[in-house]
């Protein structure tokens, strides 16, 4: 294989994919990134960790087709570093290296076991549905700050997705807050989709759509991988096996108080607060007649308080949250205003964008300590 190419167009490339190369495999190959000029077919970038898959396109003229396997972030530090604006890529089977070379830099990279690369995913005409770009990154937004981290609990890392109609709704989840969005599409969709999709990978998708002017976006779902096509740019993920929690019977039928506030002076509010909410401590709602008061209080640092007017009516009560959560929920709040709802302090809380705006957020309160 022998290539040459724009110096900066392999780096913005080879920024993106070395996101999804793996750090910690045992297989080496899953390390690199394979660069593909196969005859008769542009050039492509491949990265895997097995989990998800990255296919990309380079603008290259090539001399000589072929397929080898470098260390991504390797290839990614020695292309930032090159002095010249152009750079050819040139395979010395006999040492098993590549030659890099920009300007009077010369470069040799061992190459590793193509062989061990894997195949990655191609996306079925069969099953292929075409969503609007902006609609679907605005969506995954709103909802994967609740996302569980915990690969304990696989099922809860991922992002429930269905798309019907002219409907596209998400939903996720980590057990201790809950994110519901649906979006309404201008046109309705040829075909459905249904899956449990990695946030992970759907959040690497954001990243790239960002990119690229792209207004629609290919999504194939298969028997456990799920394909997206941007263009020239395929990702690839499996797709999360097990029953996604029901989460509908967690959204309560009915509530004792519906409060309409300004959203940026509550999250302001809490943003300040939660400052002395430290070492797990929680962040305290207080409610009384026309009054919310937020307040946190860390044992050996200090404490701290702040009324606004609510439009709160009954008996008081108090309520404790995560102030992480809380601040993601009321952050996910793309409007001016916004709709709380409560029922006792140990029933989960609600923060509800206003009407024209399907999007709910769910989150269990902390038990408080008097």
């Amino acid at each position: 294989m022998k290539l040459s190419t724009s110096t900066a167009d392999l780096l913005a490339q080879l920024q993106t994919i070395s996101r999804v190369a793996s750090t910690r495999s045992a297989v080496h190959a899953l390390a690199g990134v394979m660069i593909s000029a196969r005859p008769d077919s542009p050039v492509q970038l491949l990265a895997t960790d097995m989990e998800i898959g990255l296919r990309v396109p380079l603008q290259a003229h090539v001399d000589t087709p072929g397929a080898v396997v470098l260390p991504a972030r390797l290839l990614l530090d020695v292309v930032r570093s090159l002095p010249a604006s152009e750079l050819t890529l040139a395979l010395r089977s006999a040492q098993q290296d590549v030659e890099l070379k920009s300007a009077a830099a010369t470069f040799h990279l061992r190459t590793l076991r193509a062989e061990d690369f894997p195949t990655l995913p191609q996306p079925s005409a069969d099953t292929r549905v075409m969503l609007p770009a902006e609609a679907l990154t605005e969506t995954v937004s709103r909802v994967v700050r609740s996302a569980s981290r915990d690969e304990t609990r696989p099922v809860l890392t991922g992002i429930l997705i269905s798309a019907s109609g002219q409907e596209l709704r998400m939903v996720a989840t980590d057990s201790y807050r809950l994110s519901v969005k649906q979006t309404a599409l201008d046109t309705p969709l040829e075909g459905s989709l249904g899956a449990n999709v990695p946030a992970r990978a759907l959040q690497e998708l954001v990243r790239i759509a960002q990119q690229s002017p792209l207004e629609s976006l290919a999504v194939s779902v298969g028997q456990n991988q799920v394909v997206f096509e941007l263009g020239d740019v395929v990702l690839s993920s499996r797709l999360i096996d097990g029953q996604f929690p029901n989460y509908r019977q967690l959204l309560p039928e009915s509530v004792e108080h519906e409060l309409r506030l300004t959203t940026a002076e509550l999250s302001e509010v809490v943003r300040r607060i939660s400052l002395l909410a430290q070492k797990n401590a929680p962040l305290r709602l207080s409610f009384s007649e026309g009054t919310l008061t937020v307040s946190a209080r860390t044992p050996d640092i200090g404490e701290a308080s702040e009324a606004i007017p609510v439009p709160f009516h009954g008996d008081t009560f108090e309520i404790g949250f995560n102030p992480e959560f809380l601040r993601d929920g009321l952050e996910s709040v793309e409007s001016e205003e916004l709709v709380l709802k409560l029922i006792s302090p140990l029933r989960p809380g609600l923060i509800e964008a206003p009407e024209g705006d399907e999007f709910v957020y769910l989150i269990m309160p902390i038990r408080l300590n008097v």
